[in-house]
C-alpha cells in the first residue's frame, strides 16, 4: 500500500492535533470538522478499505469502536449521543484509503446523513 496522509501522520511526517494514541490506534482532530467535535480514529496498521479487513483484524476494528466510545465519554457527550461513521470507497465518501472512523459529537445529528 502506498503511503497515505494518515500513514504520514502516524510516522509524524505530517503534524496533527492528536487526542489519543496507543500501540494500535491513533486519534486526532479533523482539520475540516463537521460537528463541534470531529475526531478521526485510525488503526496504525494500514488497511485501505473496509473491504480489505481480514479475520485477523477483528480485534483491531473492535479497538477502534472502543476508542470512539472512550473518547465520547471523556469529552462529555456519550450520554447525550454521538455518531460514528466509516466510509468505504469513492461512492461511499472515502477520500483517504486507510480505514478511519469519524467520531462526531457536540450537536444533534440528522437522518438521513446525506
Amino acid at each position: 500500500m502506498e503511503p497515505t496522509l494518515f500513514s504520514k501522520i502516524i510516522d509524524r511526517e505530517i503534524l496533527a492535533d492528536i487526542v489519543y494514541e496507543d500501540d494500535e490506534v491513533l486519534a486526532f482532530n479533523d482539520i475540516d470538522p463537521k460537528a463541534p467535535t470531529h475526531i478521526l480514529i485510525i488503526p496504525k496498521k494500514p488497511i485501505a478499505t473496509l473491504n480489505d479487513i481480514e479475520e485477523g483484524d477483528l480485534a483491531l476494528i473492535g479497538r477502534l469502536q472502543y476508542t470512539a466510545a472512550k473518547l465520547a465519554k471523556e469529552l462529555g457527550f456519550a450520554e447525550e449521543g454521538y455518531r460514528v461513521v466509516m466510509n468505504c470507497n469513492e461512492a461511499g465518501g472515502q477520500s483517504v484509503y486507510h480505514i478511519h472512523m469519524h467520531l462526531l459529537g457536540g450537536r444533534r445529528m440528522q437522518w438521513p446523513p446525506g
